[in-house]
Protein backbone atom coordinates (compact mmCIF):
# COMPACT_ATOMS: atom_id res chain seq x y z
CA UNK A 1 0.00 0.00 0.00
CA UNK A 2 1.07 3.44 -0.90
CA UNK A 3 1.22 5.92 2.14
CA UNK A 4 -2.39 6.46 3.11
CA UNK A 5 -3.89 9.70 3.55
CA UNK A 6 -4.14 10.03 8.01
CA UNK A 7 -7.82 11.16 8.96
CA UNK A 8 -8.18 12.11 12.15
CA UNK A 9 -12.00 10.39 12.89
CA UNK A 10 -12.70 12.28 16.23
CA UNK A 11 -12.41 16.16 14.23
CA UNK A 12 -15.03 18.32 14.03
CA UNK A 13 -18.61 16.50 15.12
CA UNK A 14 -16.38 13.34 15.82
CA UNK A 15 -19.34 11.17 14.31
CA UNK A 16 -20.17 8.71 11.28
CA UNK A 17 -19.99 11.56 9.07
CA UNK A 18 -16.42 11.97 8.92
CA UNK A 19 -15.92 8.62 7.91
CA UNK A 20 -18.55 8.77 5.19
CA UNK A 21 -16.95 11.49 3.31
CA UNK A 22 -13.13 10.19 3.74
CA UNK A 23 -14.58 7.11 1.87
CA UNK A 24 -16.17 9.27 -0.60
CA UNK A 25 -13.23 10.96 -1.46
CA UNK A 26 -11.11 8.37 -1.09
CA UNK A 27 -13.20 6.75 -4.13
CA UNK A 28 -13.00 9.29 -5.95
CA UNK A 29 -9.10 10.30 -6.27
CA UNK A 30 -8.36 6.43 -5.41
CA UNK A 31 -6.44 7.37 -2.65
CA UNK A 32 -5.78 4.97 0.60
CA UNK A 33 -6.85 6.25 3.60
CA UNK A 34 -6.23 5.52 7.36
CA UNK A 35 -8.91 6.80 9.89
CA UNK A 36 -8.19 6.62 13.39
CA UNK A 37 -10.55 7.67 16.38
CA UNK A 38 -13.23 6.39 14.32
CA UNK A 39 -16.81 8.03 15.90
CA UNK A 40 -14.85 9.06 19.31
CA UNK A 41 -17.26 11.62 20.54
CA UNK A 42 -19.82 9.05 20.61
CA UNK A 43 -20.60 6.93 23.82
CA UNK A 44 -20.48 3.97 21.78
CA UNK A 45 -17.12 4.80 19.52
CA UNK A 46 -16.18 2.57 16.53
CA UNK A 47 -17.76 1.91 13.53
CA UNK A 48 -21.37 0.64 13.85
CA UNK A 49 -23.05 -1.48 11.65
CA UNK A 50 -24.42 1.24 9.36
CA UNK A 51 -20.70 2.83 9.22
CA UNK A 52 -19.55 -1.14 8.30
CA UNK A 53 -22.19 -0.90 5.00
CA UNK A 54 -20.43 2.13 3.85
CA UNK A 55 -17.19 0.56 4.14
CA UNK A 56 -18.36 -2.84 2.06
CA UNK A 57 -20.06 -1.04 -0.08
CA UNK A 58 -17.11 1.61 -1.22
CA UNK A 59 -14.92 -1.41 -0.90
CA UNK A 60 -17.12 -3.37 -2.94
CA UNK A 61 -17.08 -0.61 -5.95
CA UNK A 62 -13.80 0.22 -5.68
CA UNK A 63 -12.35 -3.35 -5.40
CA UNK A 64 -10.23 -2.24 -2.25
CA UNK A 65 -8.31 -3.56 0.23
CA UNK A 66 -9.57 -2.89 3.71
CA UNK A 67 -8.41 -3.82 7.35
CA UNK A 68 -10.01 -2.91 10.48
CA UNK A 69 -13.22 -3.49 9.07
CA UNK A 70 -15.75 -4.91 11.58
CA UNK A 71 -18.12 -3.72 14.33
CA UNK A 72 -16.77 -1.33 17.25
CA UNK A 73 -13.29 -0.70 14.96
CA UNK A 74 -11.76 1.93 15.85
CA UNK A 75 -9.40 2.30 12.67
CA UNK A 76 -9.58 1.20 9.22
CA UNK A 77 -7.25 1.15 6.54
CA UNK A 78 -8.81 1.43 2.98
CA UNK A 79 -7.11 1.04 -0.59
CA UNK A 80 -9.13 1.55 -3.24
CA UNK A 81 -7.61 -0.04 -6.82
CA UNK A 82 -9.90 0.88 -9.26
CA UNK A 83 -13.94 1.93 -9.78
CA UNK A 84 -16.45 -0.41 -10.52
CA UNK A 85 -19.76 0.41 -11.85
CA UNK A 86 -22.70 -1.99 -13.13
CA UNK A 87 -25.26 -3.55 -10.69
CA UNK A 88 -25.27 -4.08 -6.55
CA UNK A 89 -27.54 -4.90 -3.95
CA UNK A 90 -26.66 -3.43 -0.35
CA UNK A 91 -28.22 -4.84 2.89
CA UNK A 92 -27.90 -2.53 5.39
CA UNK A 93 -29.75 -4.22 8.26
CA UNK A 94 -32.06 -3.42 10.55
CA UNK A 95 -32.57 0.21 10.17
CA UNK A 96 -29.38 1.71 9.03
CA UNK A 97 -29.79 4.88 6.79
CA UNK A 98 -30.48 4.48 3.03
CA UNK A 99 -30.11 7.69 2.74
CA UNK A 100 -26.17 8.38 4.78
CA UNK A 101 -25.51 5.18 2.64
CA UNK A 102 -26.27 7.20 -0.84
CA UNK A 103 -24.55 10.15 0.50
CA UNK A 104 -21.24 7.97 0.72
CA UNK A 105 -21.56 6.74 -2.94
CA UNK A 106 -23.23 8.56 -5.35
CA UNK A 107 -20.15 11.34 -5.57
CA UNK A 108 -18.49 8.35 -6.71
CA UNK A 109 -20.94 6.73 -8.85
CA UNK A 110 -21.01 10.19 -11.08
CA UNK A 111 -17.57 9.84 -11.88
CA UNK A 112 -17.43 6.04 -13.17
CA UNK A 113 -17.36 4.86 -16.80
CA UNK A 114 -20.73 3.17 -17.07
CA UNK A 115 -24.48 3.28 -15.31
CA UNK A 116 -25.12 1.70 -11.92
CA UNK A 117 -27.94 0.45 -10.52
CA UNK A 118 -27.77 0.01 -6.70
CA UNK A 119 -30.61 -1.82 -4.70
CA UNK A 120 -30.30 -0.28 -1.07
CA UNK A 121 -32.25 -1.78 1.56
CA UNK A 122 -32.16 -0.62 5.46
CA UNK A 123 -33.93 2.33 7.14
CA UNK A 124 -35.85 4.91 5.01
CA UNK A 125 -37.39 7.51 7.57
CA UNK A 126 -35.33 6.89 10.90
CA UNK A 127 -33.99 9.10 12.95
CA UNK A 128 -30.85 11.81 13.07
CA UNK A 129 -30.87 11.08 8.80
CA UNK A 130 -32.20 12.89 6.48
CA UNK A 131 -35.57 10.72 5.21
CA UNK A 132 -35.35 9.34 1.34
CA UNK A 133 -38.19 12.00 1.28
CA UNK A 134 -35.95 14.51 1.28
CA UNK A 135 -33.10 13.01 -0.58
CA UNK A 136 -36.03 12.42 -3.58
CA UNK A 137 -37.47 15.96 -3.27
CA UNK A 138 -34.93 18.37 -2.44
CA UNK A 139 -31.42 16.96 -2.05
CA UNK A 140 -31.64 15.61 -5.93
CA UNK A 141 -33.55 18.44 -6.88
CA UNK A 142 -30.75 20.83 -6.03
CA UNK A 143 -27.83 18.88 -7.16
CA UNK A 144 -29.34 19.72 -10.71
CA UNK A 145 -27.49 22.92 -11.20
CA UNK A 146 -24.06 20.99 -10.95
CA UNK A 147 -25.45 19.44 -13.79
CA UNK A 148 -26.11 15.94 -11.87
CA UNK A 149 -28.30 13.13 -13.38
CA UNK A 150 -29.24 10.43 -11.47
CA UNK A 151 -32.46 8.97 -9.92
CA UNK A 152 -33.74 7.60 -6.68
CA UNK A 153 -36.90 5.47 -6.52
CA UNK A 154 -38.49 4.04 -3.21
CA UNK A 155 -39.83 1.23 -3.30
CA UNK A 156 -40.87 -0.05 0.12
CA UNK A 157 -39.98 2.14 3.52
CA UNK A 158 -38.29 1.42 6.30
CA UNK A 159 -39.11 2.32 9.93
CA UNK A 160 -37.44 2.00 13.03
CA UNK A 161 -36.54 -1.03 14.75
CA UNK A 162 -36.61 -3.55 11.34
CA UNK A 163 -35.69 -1.29 8.43
CA UNK A 164 -36.62 -3.02 5.72
CA UNK A 165 -37.02 -0.28 2.98
CA UNK A 166 -35.91 -1.00 -0.34
CA UNK A 167 -34.56 1.85 -2.45
CA UNK A 168 -32.88 2.21 -5.71
CA UNK A 169 -30.60 4.67 -6.93
CA UNK A 170 -30.35 4.65 -10.69
CA UNK A 171 -26.36 7.12 -11.98
CA UNK A 172 -25.71 7.06 -15.19
CA UNK A 173 -22.69 8.56 -17.01
CA UNK A 174 -22.29 11.85 -15.98
CA UNK A 175 -20.68 14.86 -18.35
CA UNK A 176 -18.13 16.39 -16.27
CA UNK A 177 -16.43 17.91 -15.00
CA UNK A 178 -19.25 19.60 -12.79
CA UNK A 179 -20.66 22.91 -12.95
CA UNK A 180 -19.95 25.78 -10.44
CA UNK A 181 -23.24 27.44 -9.21
CA UNK A 182 -23.88 31.08 -7.41
CA UNK A 183 -26.74 30.94 -5.20
CA UNK A 184 -27.21 33.25 -2.03
CA UNK A 185 -30.33 34.03 -2.11
CA UNK A 186 -33.62 32.35 -2.18
CA UNK A 187 -36.20 34.54 -3.35
CA UNK A 188 -39.77 34.42 -3.03
CA UNK A 189 -41.75 31.54 -2.38
CA UNK A 190 -43.51 29.77 -5.55
CA UNK A 191 -44.80 26.74 -4.27
CA UNK A 192 -45.70 24.88 -1.03
CA UNK A 193 -45.62 21.03 -0.21
CA UNK A 194 -46.35 18.48 2.41
CA UNK A 195 -45.57 14.58 2.02
CA UNK A 196 -46.76 13.03 5.03
CA UNK A 197 -47.01 9.12 5.87
CA UNK A 198 -47.94 6.66 8.23
CA UNK A 199 -47.04 2.45 7.61
CA UNK A 200 -48.95 -0.14 10.10
CA UNK A 201 -51.00 3.07 11.29
CA UNK A 202 -54.29 4.40 11.43
CA UNK A 203 -54.61 6.69 8.42
CA UNK A 204 -55.75 9.66 10.53
CA UNK A 205 -51.89 9.47 11.86
CA UNK A 206 -51.17 10.75 8.92
CA UNK A 207 -53.62 13.33 8.09
CA UNK A 208 -53.26 15.10 11.28
CA UNK A 209 -49.13 15.20 10.98
CA UNK A 210 -50.36 17.10 7.80
CA UNK A 211 -52.81 19.20 9.20
CA UNK A 212 -50.46 20.25 11.76
CA UNK A 213 -47.96 21.34 9.50
CA UNK A 214 -50.29 23.53 7.18
CA UNK A 215 -51.45 25.01 9.82
CA UNK A 216 -48.06 26.73 10.89
CA UNK A 217 -46.58 26.72 7.03
CA UNK A 218 -49.89 28.49 5.66
CA UNK A 219 -49.53 31.88 8.49
CA UNK A 220 -45.62 32.16 7.46
CA UNK A 221 -44.80 31.09 4.36
CA UNK A 222 -48.37 32.37 2.51
CA UNK A 223 -49.09 29.81 0.34
CA UNK A 224 -51.77 26.95 0.63
CA UNK A 225 -49.44 23.36 0.48
CA UNK A 226 -50.33 20.59 -2.03
CA UNK A 227 -50.45 17.78 0.39
CA UNK A 228 -49.93 13.75 -0.13
CA UNK A 229 -50.98 11.20 2.18
CA UNK A 230 -49.54 8.28 1.71
CA UNK A 231 -51.39 5.08 4.18
CA UNK A 232 -51.95 1.56 3.92
CA UNK A 233 -55.34 -0.75 4.13
CA UNK A 234 -53.86 -2.96 7.30
CA UNK A 235 -54.53 -6.22 5.27
CA UNK A 236 -52.31 -4.85 2.23
CA UNK A 237 -49.28 -3.26 4.46
CA UNK A 238 -46.37 -4.85 3.18
CA UNK A 239 -43.85 -3.19 5.69
CA UNK A 240 -42.53 -4.88 8.68
CA UNK A 241 -42.72 -1.82 10.96
CA UNK A 242 -44.89 0.87 12.17
CA UNK A 243 -43.88 4.40 11.94
CA UNK A 244 -44.71 7.31 10.64
CA UNK A 245 -42.54 10.64 9.19
CA UNK A 246 -43.22 13.80 6.94
CA UNK A 247 -41.22 16.11 4.83
CA UNK A 248 -42.28 19.76 4.08
CA UNK A 249 -40.58 21.98 1.72
CA UNK A 250 -40.85 25.13 -0.52
CA UNK A 251 -39.67 25.59 -4.03
CA UNK A 252 -38.01 29.31 -4.24
CA UNK A 253 -37.64 31.69 -7.50
CA UNK A 254 -34.28 31.28 -7.07
CA UNK A 255 -34.61 27.56 -8.37
CA UNK A 256 -33.71 26.12 -5.10
CA UNK A 257 -36.34 23.83 -2.26
CA UNK A 258 -35.84 24.02 1.28
CA UNK A 259 -37.21 21.33 3.81
CA UNK A 260 -38.24 20.53 7.04
CA UNK A 261 -39.21 16.94 8.57
CA UNK A 262 -39.58 14.82 11.45
CA UNK A 263 -40.16 11.56 12.07
CA UNK A 264 -42.84 9.90 14.29
CA UNK A 265 -42.25 7.77 17.48
CA UNK A 266 -43.98 5.91 19.84
CA UNK A 267 -45.96 8.00 22.37
CA UNK A 268 -44.90 11.35 20.08
CA UNK A 269 -48.72 13.04 19.07
CA UNK A 270 -48.76 13.04 15.23
CA UNK A 271 -49.67 16.95 15.80
CA UNK A 272 -46.09 17.32 17.10
CA UNK A 273 -44.68 15.37 14.54
CA UNK A 274 -46.08 17.63 12.08
CA UNK A 275 -45.20 21.08 14.00
CA UNK A 276 -41.74 20.17 14.03
CA UNK A 277 -41.19 19.57 10.68
CA UNK A 278 -42.90 22.78 9.96
CA UNK A 279 -40.86 25.02 12.66
CA UNK A 280 -37.64 23.39 10.82
CA UNK A 281 -38.59 24.73 7.75
CA UNK A 282 -39.71 27.29 8.77
CA UNK A 283 -36.22 28.42 10.73
CA UNK A 284 -34.67 27.94 7.53
CA UNK A 285 -36.70 29.95 5.23
CA UNK A 286 -36.76 32.52 7.51
CA UNK A 287 -33.00 33.70 6.52
CA UNK A 288 -33.76 33.92 3.42
CA UNK A 289 -30.74 32.05 2.17
CA UNK A 290 -30.84 29.70 -0.69
CA UNK A 291 -30.32 26.17 0.80
CA UNK A 292 -31.10 24.53 4.04
CA UNK A 293 -29.31 23.55 6.72
CA UNK A 294 -29.17 19.85 5.74
CA UNK A 295 -28.18 20.72 2.12
CA UNK A 296 -25.16 23.02 3.03
CA UNK A 297 -23.20 20.17 3.75
CA UNK A 298 -24.33 17.87 1.13
CA UNK A 299 -23.32 20.51 -1.01
CA UNK A 300 -19.77 20.74 -0.32
CA UNK A 301 -18.49 17.26 -2.13
CA UNK A 302 -19.90 18.69 -5.36
CA UNK A 303 -18.91 21.86 -5.23
CA UNK A 304 -14.79 20.75 -4.72
CA UNK A 305 -15.31 18.78 -7.64
CA UNK A 306 -17.27 21.64 -9.87
CA UNK A 307 -14.84 23.92 -12.46
CA UNK A 308 -14.82 26.90 -11.36
CA UNK A 309 -15.70 29.28 -8.22
CA UNK A 310 -19.43 28.01 -6.61
CA UNK A 311 -21.11 30.19 -3.48
CA UNK A 312 -24.01 29.12 -2.15
CA UNK A 313 -26.07 30.69 1.35
CA UNK A 314 -26.76 28.29 3.46
CA UNK A 315 -29.29 28.99 6.52
CA UNK A 316 -27.65 27.66 8.98
CA UNK A 317 -23.29 26.92 9.39
CA UNK A 318 -23.49 23.22 11.00
CA UNK A 319 -20.65 21.00 12.55
CA UNK A 320 -21.41 18.64 9.37
CA UNK A 321 -20.78 21.48 6.98
CA UNK A 322 -17.53 22.35 8.57
CA UNK A 323 -16.68 18.81 8.84
CA UNK A 324 -17.23 17.99 5.23
CA UNK A 325 -14.94 21.07 4.23
CA UNK A 326 -12.02 19.82 6.29
CA UNK A 327 -12.09 16.23 5.06
CA UNK A 328 -12.41 17.27 1.24
CA UNK A 329 -9.46 20.26 1.78
CA UNK A 330 -6.90 16.78 3.09
CA UNK A 331 -7.89 15.36 -0.38
CA UNK A 332 -8.06 18.54 -2.49
CA UNK A 333 -5.55 21.04 -0.44
CA UNK A 334 -5.19 22.89 -3.81
CA UNK A 335 -8.93 24.39 -3.69
CA UNK A 336 -9.62 27.41 -1.93
CA UNK A 337 -12.67 27.55 0.98
CA UNK A 338 -14.51 30.55 2.34
CA UNK A 339 -16.74 29.97 5.10
CA UNK A 340 -18.45 33.36 6.12
CA UNK A 341 -20.79 33.20 9.09
CA UNK A 342 -20.55 31.90 12.64
CA UNK A 343 -21.26 28.11 13.73
CA UNK A 344 -25.14 28.02 14.04
CA UNK A 345 -25.94 31.47 12.68
CA UNK A 346 -26.95 31.67 8.44
CA UNK A 347 -23.63 31.65 6.15
CA UNK A 348 -22.06 31.81 2.80
CA UNK A 349 -19.91 29.45 1.32
CA UNK A 350 -17.82 30.01 -1.48
CA UNK A 351 -15.05 27.09 -2.87
CA UNK A 352 -13.17 27.03 -6.00
CA UNK A 353 -13.52 23.37 -7.46
CA UNK A 354 -10.97 21.84 -9.13
CA UNK A 355 -12.87 20.24 -12.18
CA UNK A 356 -12.52 16.92 -11.42
CA UNK A 357 -12.44 14.50 -14.12
CA UNK A 358 -10.75 11.19 -13.39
Amino acid sequence: MSTPVRIDGSMGEGGGQILRYALAFSALTLKPIEVYNIRAKRSNPGLRPQHLTAVKALATLTDAEVKGAYVGSTRILFEPRKRLCGNYTIDIGTAGSASLLIQAILPFLLVSSCSSSITIKGGTNVPLSPPIDYMIHVFKYNLRFFGVDFNIELKRRGHYPRGGGIVELHVPPQKLPLKSINIISRGKPIELRIISHCVKLPHHVAKRQADAATKILEKVIGLKPIVEIETYPPEKDPHPSPGSGILAYVETSSGTRLAGDAVGEKGKPAEVVGEEAARALVEDFETGMAFDRHMGDMLIPYMFLAEGTSKVGVAKITLHLLTAVEVAKIFLPEVSVSVEGELGKPGIVTISGVGFSP
